[in-house]
């Protein structure tokens, strides 16, 4: 069977059937990881009918090509440019036809159980409104799929290595728990963002002013704030691979330069929103301060040249965008 074939079957259906699940995803140049990702798909549909929309962000790889040659029962939407990760799964709100709602990325893999296992734990929870599940990399090391919201004060203790003499403060990123089991928690990675399609009608998906990062925290919080519960549901995995997108801003310092840019700007929109003036300089003055003893550190202890510069670099960009995004009210993007 050809990968037209697959994709043609009566699991992914048009637009004059109901789907049970929506699936959308978002591409920016990352054409290798397409035929991948919309195979594991079929794969792991079983009983269910499902209606893939991918959204891309003015890709320069050819992906938009593939998806009109070799997948014509995927509804294709395309931006005139690169609207960030947020905003373009905004673009599909309109065209959601089922009764659940995942948001996939390219990089990511279901398992052949996923879609299955996650309609029947949302069938017998009707309090989670938003599931995610175990995520692993391609040789199998668990990632992150279970975090606590982001304070000022947990991104500082976390950044410095201060966090053992605060045993009691729960960081975003805490592996030391059971992961074999069912839990609430407060937020789940986007790469698999599993919902009823209630939350969508209520909550909307993303915050426009997040360009990339933090927007799934921040809707996260909508979600629960509307009184449902986020859960992590361990017993089915995701392969994810990670970054993938992030490979076609250009060469490796240049890219690694504007990712930090785009991830502290929504950082501080974030604090920003949720902890308020006193939050937001809280949060620049711990970072500031972390970044400046480790840049010491790297000058006076260890000669490293290369990483003070590269840390007095983000002193600076931080800087400049939270004067840039007039403390944090308005993003740039």
């Amino acid at each position: 069977m050809t990968p037209r074939d697959a994709m043609t079957s009566q699991a992914i259906v048009g637009s004059k059937v109901r789907p049970d699940i929506s699936v959308v995803v978002v591409n920016y140049n990352t054409k290798h990881l397409l035929e991948r990702m919309l195979l594991s798909l079929r794969a792991g549909s079983g009983q269910y009918l499902i209606q893939v929309i991918i959204v891309d962000n003015a890709s320069s790889d050819g992906s938009v090509e593939l998806l009109r040659e070799r997948y014509p029962d995927v509804q294709l939407i395309e931006s005139p440019r690169n609207v960030g990760f947020g905003r373009a799964n905004n673009l599909a709100l309109n065209h959601i036809r089922g009764r659940y709602v995942l948001l996939l990325n390219t990089d990511a893999f279901v398992s052949a159980d996923t879609l299955a296992k996650s309609v029947d734990y949302m069938e017998e929870n009707p309090r989670c409104g938003l599931l995610g599940v175990r995520l692993v990399g391609e040789t199998g090391n668990l990632q992150p799929s279970c975090r606590y919201f982001p304070t000022p004060w947990n991104m500082f203790l976390a950044r410095t290595g201060a966090a053992r003499f605060f045993p009691n403060t729960r960081l975003v990123d805490d592996m030391s728990w059971d992961h074999n089991s069912v839990r609430e928690c407060d937020w789940v990675p986007g790469c698999y963002y599993f919902m009823r399609r209630d939350v969508v009608d209520r909550v909307g998906l993303f915050d426009p002013r997040y360009f990339l990062y933090f927007e799934e925290v921040d809707h996260c919080r909508s979600v629960k704030n509307a009184g449902w519960t986020v859960c992590f549901y361990p017993f089915t995995e995701v392969i994810h691979i990670g970054g993938e997108s992030a490979k076609a801003l250009g060469p490796l310092t240049t890219a690694g330069r504007q990712i930090f840019a785009i991830e502290a700007e929504s950082e501080l929109l974030y604090f920003r929103k949720h902890y308020g003036r006193i939050g937001l300089l809280a949060g620049v003055l711990f970072t500031t301060f972390a970044d400046a003893a480790f840049s010491f550190k790297a000058l006076v202890l260890q000669r490293d040249k290369g990483r003070f510069f590269g840390l007095v670099q983000q002193i600076k960009i931080r800087i400049a965008i939270l004067f840039q995004t007039k403390l944090a009210s308005r993003p740039t993007r």
